[in-house]
């Protein structure tokens, strides 16, 4: 029996995932082909070709579904194009051939990426990627791509000046020194503070974004609630009450939280903040994880059934089979649209086993609020 593709099996979840939301696949499904090149014809049973840190299981995509109250939620897929043979380097350079293949058809603005692209290009680069792209599809407005640059390509001690000229050039240079001075716990930049994407819009809307991403090893909420509390309107008790639903804990030892600022041209300061929760880590099981999801999307008045058909689209085995289907969950607070977004695996190559059963704290029973968008 002929083993089924990468790209057979990602384009079947896809087209699956885009009856959920209402999207017209073929757009979606030729897309995804392009970034992942011929190595998306590789079989399965072969392994990945590259160990992509996307996802768990080294599968180059994973999904998303961003919930928000001004339109129906959104489908999403970041994916790490592959170069021939896959590296840091040839990924990028990848990355880069897509982005100007398409440039016309999805109506990019490339000017701020050619602005700070040479930032982030090393001729031994740390880590294990460069360059990632998002595409964002939404019936509300045309397709979308952004994309996430790793600021430790050069060496994590390099990571805040690369980051700092990249937003000097952009003009950001001053929401960039206010951020650090609140986001970043005494000490600990490049240690347990470490800046781990630079996002960059490619459009040229007034809202066209900058978000810088800082993951926060060994945290507890209190630290992030400190990161947040610097940008104007956020309610930092709805970021302890989301993370607590979520990972029924308030100190992360385990996989860290993510925190991201969002930065506009034109302002002094961040104008917007999100919280990513790797819910993975802290559940035993896809069921817990289905089970605090609900209760988020709930409590801010989401419809969990999207989220339930979009599992069904993506996975037939049992939630109490494995770990990790459900990635992260994250509360979006500020413009351009405030919100929850939960992360799917295609796991395409592996289901990660469940882990024995924790101690956790019971989730609280969700409150409908709308505090997220405030």
């Amino acid at each position: 029996m002929r083993s089924v593709s990468v790209m057979e099996h990602l384009n079947g979840q896809l087209a699956r995932l885009c009856e959920v939301v209402g999207t017209d696949p073929a757009m979606p499904m030729d897309l995804l082909t392009d970034l992942l090149s011929s190595h998306g014809w590789r079989s399965l049973s072969e392994g990945p070709a590259w160990p992509s840190n996307v996802a768990d299981d080294h599968t180059p995509v994973e999904f998303s579904l961003a919930y928000s109250n001004e339109e129906p939620p959104a489908l999403r897929i970041l994916a790490e194009a592959l170069g021939s043979p896959p590296n840091v380097q040839a990924n990028m350079a990848a990355a880069h051939q897509f982005i100007d293949a398409h440039t016309d058809r999805l109506n990019l603005s490339t000017s701020r990426l050619a602005s700070v692209s040479d930032l982030f290009v090393a001729d031994d680069p740390h880590g294990t990627f460069a360059l990632w792209c998002s595409l964002v599809f939404s019936s509300a407005r045309p397709p979308e791509l952004k994309v996430y640059f790793n600021p430790e390509v050069n060496g994590i001690e390099r990571a805040p000046d690369v980051v700092g000229e990249a937003l000097y050039r952009l003009g950001m240079a001053i929401s960039y020194r206010t951020m650090l001075k609140h986001a970043v716990r005494q000490g600990e930049l490049g240690r347990n503070d470490r800046l781990s994407f630079f996002a960059l819009d490619l459009h040229d809307e007034p809202q066209a974004r900058v978000k810088l991403y800082l993951s926060h090893h060994h945290a507890e909420i209190r630290d992030v609630v400190r990161a947040a509390s610097m940008v104007n309107g956020v309610d930092t008790s709805e970021l302890v009450d989301f993370c607590t639903v979520a990972a029924g804990t308030r100190r992360f030892d385990g996989r860290p939280l993510v925190g991201s600022y969002t930065l506009i041209e034109g302002t002094d300061m961040p104008v917007g903040y999100s919280i990513y929760v790797p819910i993975r880590g802290y559940v035993s099981d896809d069921r817990e994880a289905r089970v605090r999801v609900m209760a988020l999307l709930d409590r801010y008045g989401f419809d969990g059934a999207v989220f339930e058909r979009a599992i069904t689209a993506l996975t037939q085995r049992l939630l109490l089979d494995g770990v990790g289907l459900i990635a992260h969950v994250s509360l979006r607070l500020g413009p351009p649209r405030p919100g929850v977004t939960v992360y799917l695996s295609s796991e395409a190559y592996r289901v990660n086993p469940p882990r024995s059963r924790q101690i956790t704290t019971a989730v609280r029973q969700p409150v409908r609020t709308t505090a997220a968008t405030r």
